[in-house]
């Protein structure tokens, strides 16, 4: 993709105003944000996606942030870019209550925001796609009595985009992500409910997944093992497995077999009805 001027209206959005739960400092590592990328009403479908980096728990990678949510932007859909607390200084269940914030906040502000409160995605890349596919496997209805009105919607996204994900922290998960994830030596009982292939019922978001089938950092199983999972519960999903073996390749439009991926997903986001 070629070099563009950013759409992004410039306004980074403090997920947590008065402080993040559990936040160690008051750093920018310490402060969960989400970077809106609007659509002109005249092309918005109604809809937004909440867009989660991937970087294995430790970083945050540039081109599957920005570029994605432009893309997005172009079949209609509002994006929103979470920067979510990583690894050292954050553990699970940081991160996942970040990408919970951040559905809350769009849904809470969805009519000021020209979004569909029942037409809210959250797509991910790598470990991205984890906190993804978390965010879709464990939600809350919201807490009706909370004096914050973020916190009284619920946090469940209507449907699920998941890249190269990486879905179990059993044998073919990445040891990476998981100790940064969960930290050192967790308990088994820990790394199942966080193996969210485990956690998949039919309240489950509809789900699109796209992995390269030899890829050689996180194994094409955790896409195989969620979407059996999925079907198995009677949820809606898509999987295609591309004949890659590279990891992180984003919106990669040089590898001519992975560069199908984005028109593969743009099809299916129209057909259930959030894309142009």
């Amino acid at each position: 993709m070629g070099v563009r001027e950013s759409k992004t209206s410039g306004e980074v959005i403090v997920l947590w105003p008065e402080g993040a739960p559990g936040a160690v400092g008051t750093n920018a590592d310490d402060v969960p944000t989400l970077t809106p990328f609007p659509v002109a009403a005249d092309q918005a479908s109604g809809a937004a996606v909440i867009v989660c980096p991937g970087g294995g728990y430790e970083l945050l990678a540039h081109h599957e942030g920005q570029p994605v949510a432009e893309w997005l932007n172009d079949l209609g859909l509002s994006s929103f870019v979470l920067k979510y607390r990583i690894a050292p200084r954050y553990h699970h269940p940081a991160p996942l209550e970040d990408a919970r914030r951040a559905i809350r906040w769009v849904r809470c502000n969805a009519k000021d925001l020209a979004v569909d409160p029942q037409r809210i995605g959250i797509l991910g890349f790598s470990a991205g796609g984890h906190l993804a596919a978390s965010a879709g496997t464990h939600y809350d209805a919201g807490s009706p009595a909370s004096d914050d009105p973020v916190e009284r919607v619920r946090s469940r996204p209507d449907f699920m985009v998941l890249v190269y994900a990486v879905i179990t922290f059993g044998p073919y998960g990445h040891e990476g992500s998981r100790r940064r994830f969960l930290g050192e030596n967790p308990p088994q009982d820990l790394i199942d409910l966080m193996s969210n292939e485990r956690q998949v019922t039919a309240q489950t978001p509809p789900t699109f997944l796209v992995h390269g089938v030899g890829d050689d950092s996180v194994p094409s199983e955790n896409s195989l093992l969620f979407a059996q999972a999925l079907r198995k519960a009677g949820v809606c999903f898509e999987l295609h497995l591309l004949d890659s073996k590279r990891h992180g390749l984003g919106l990669e439009s040089d590898n001519t077999t992975w560069a199908t991926w984005p028109d593969m997903c743009a099809n299916w986001l129209r057909h259930r009805g959030y894309a142009r």
